[in-house]
């Protein structure tokens, strides 16, 4: 038998699922009754998922999620003005498809980095790229980027991003400085990748946060055009959470200090035997 030659030669060209999959048909005197071509099947089935989970290992440890959330989870008993066929078309991927971008504003503690995260999760599964952050880091890496010459190298990967989530919109007002490097951020993602924002102030409220009218201008125009728009309302989960009965918040928990403690995993694909 030339078992162990094959399972070598299976993994020196990196087809480790196959290899997996062989070592497990030689346990499994069951599927040695399998014709030839069903068996070659299953080990094609075994690389394509070993391939498959592999990619979304990696999109996910890109993504740089804050909470560990899924679609599946989203919490529709509270009352926060959630519509699940809104939801449902906002999980399918399509806007961020056609380059267009979200708007997820409302008060502190109603699910806003949740469901930003359980959107760019949903994202990672559909095979795109990802990348969380939280506006004042942007703006303090951009800084940072400037002073030691990789700036246009950071711009370029963010850019590139099929989804960016920019959670805390709005927290401060921006100088000179970082409404520049915003601007140039946002032309360009205008029209080639999508961008989701999730902010506590409400959408009218960002020209004055912005500062300068001119750039203040060509930002919104770029973020808002054909932009869809989830206006979150009622109390806060995280307080809701904390009374008794009051059940998890989308899935999320907090510890003693108030940090998020992320579910169980979700978006890996499960293995068959």
């Amino acid at each position: 038998m030339l078992q162990h030659p094959t399972l070598e030669r299976l993994r020196a060209l990196k087809l480790t699922g196959m290899a997996e999959a062989l070592a497990q048909q030689r346990e499994q005197p069951q599927t040695h009754a399998l014709a030839f071509e069903e068996r070659l099947a299953l080990l094609i089935e075994r690389e394509h998922l070993h391939r498959d989970n592999r990619r979304l290992a990696r999109l996910l440890s890109a993504a740089k999620l804050r909470v560990n959330a899924c679609v599946e989870d989203i919490d529709y008993h509270h009352a926060r003005g959630l519509q699940r066929s809104q939801m449902a078309a906002l999980a399918s991927g399509d806007w961020i498809e056609r380059a267009q971008n979200l708007c997820l504003t409302g008060p502190s503690g109603c699910g806003k980095t949740w469901l930003a995260c359980a959107l760019g999760n949903q994202a990672c599964r559909q095979g795109r790229s990802v990348r969380y952050l939280r506006l004042p880091r942007l703006l303090e890496q951009l800084r940072i980027a400037h002073g030691d010459g990789s700036w246009g190298r950071v711009m370029r990967q963010l850019a590139r991003m099929q989804l960016l989530i920019l959670d805390d919109w709005g927290l401060a007002m921006l100088n000179a400085t970082e409404r520049s490097d915003l601007m140039e951020l946002i032309e360009e993602r205008h029209g080639r990748h999508a961008t989701l924002i999730a902010s506590q102030l409400p959408v009218d409220t960002w020209h004055a946060l912005i500062g300068e009218a001119t750039l203040a201008d060509a930002i919104l125009d770029r973020l808002l055009h054909n932009a869809h728009r989830l206006a979150l309302s009622g109390e806060s989960m995280r307080r809701a959470a904390l009374t008794p009965g009051g059940g998890e918040a989308d899935g999320e928990v907090t510890d003693a200090d108030g940090s998020a403690v992320p579910a169980p995993d979700r978006g890996q694909r499960v293995q068959a035997a």
